[in-house]
């Protein structure tokens, strides 16, 4: 599988990252243990998780993904087959979140030690902190750099305006610099990343790594009508929205790509962002071999200009 620079960093990431918000929550250890041997397998080789995964689980208090993870990376040594991007910044437990130096510095060492390892390879801030001073929440990503403990910062969930301030400030002030964003991003939602934050993301050569590729699951086609949602795990109130004339639509145009491919509506709905020339991953996640079989053909499908042309007519917003 062919690797991509992760912006101007020396990280190569596969055109696929897989979603490990499904650990402690969807899947059990052993199965979660055999898609990540899987990944490492397909060539798929970061795995995306969280400190607050999967907080949102009755009886879970965050971290749960995260030591999954580490476990895995204990009993299979392969640390250096897999690269780890994790996050920081939404509140969890005790922890009241948010992007303080003392914040960041100990969550990243708690995640060091459900993770079991020496290093992050990728550090997210994983939502703005207005609260918070540029200067303050940079020098703490300094520290974790300097230290060895983190090798490249990102962003996620920022405004347009801030990543771009947030850069900017960074690159005055000669500190460590962003070197990718994590939007949300996918056939339906389209509008919230291309009218403002690509843009930016093109000037300042920051990579963008996508989170809710799928749509929740939408974009998989098999929820079509509101009776299919009633097969979701994630429950009717994360896929109803997209019950729509438009969503339909879009779900008509990956039926009819997919069939030209001897493919599947969510390789295509994967494929299609991974060809847009602003993206450099999609995060997906998959319960079962079959379905991360299927991430992998998506990292792999070859769309033709009229594919394209096809699926961006059918979600044009």
């Amino acid at each position: 599988m062919q690797k991509r620079s992760l912006g101007n960093s020396d990280i190569q990431i596969a055109p696929m990252v897989f979603g490990g918000n499904v650990f402690g929550w969807t899947v059990d250890q052993k199965q979660s243990y055999s898609l990540l041997d899987g990944c490492v397998d397909l060539g798929i080789n970061m795995i995306d998780s969280a400190n607050v995964y999967s907080a949102w689980v009755d009886g879970n208090e965050g971290g749960e993904s995260e030591a999954v993870i580490g476990n895995w990376l204990s009993q299979s040594g392969k640390r250096d087959q897999v690269l780890l991007a994790t996050k920081v910044g939404i509140p969890m437990g005790d922890d009241p979140g948010g992007l303080s130096k003392q914040s960041i510095i100990k969550a990243a060492e708690d995640s060091l030690k459900r993770l079991k390892t020496d290093y992050i390879d990728v550090y997210y801030a994983h939502r703005d902190d207005p609260d918070v001073t540029f200067d303050e929440t940079f020098s703490a990503f300094e520290q974790l750099i300097k230290d060895g403990k983190v090798r490249a910062i990102a962003s996620s969930n920022y405004s347009a305006e801030r990543l771009k301030a947030a850069i900017t400030f960074a690159q005055e002030n000669h500190l460590p610099q962003f070197v990718a964003h994590q939007p949300e991003y996918n056939l339906f939602d389209r509008s919230g990343y291309e009218k403002a934050l690509e843009p930016v993301c093109r000037d300042l050569s920051v990579g963008v790594v996508t989170y809710f590729s799928l749509a929740s699951g939408f974009l998989s086609g098999k929820y079509r009508t509101k009776k299919d949602l009633e097969q979701s795990s994630r429950g009717a109130g994360f896929l109803e929205k997209y019950l729509t004339d438009r969503g339909l639509k879009i779900l008509k145009a990956l039926d009819e790509v997919a069939s030209q491919h001897n493919s599947n509506p969510a390789a295509v709905a994967l494929a299609w962002i991974a060809h847009r020339s602003s993206i450099t991953a999609p995060i997906a996640s998959a319960t079962t071999l079959p379905q991360l079989e299927q991430l992998a053909n998506a990292a792999m499908l070859t769309l033709t200009e009229a594919d394209m042309a096809c699926l961006n007519d059918a979600s044009a917003y």
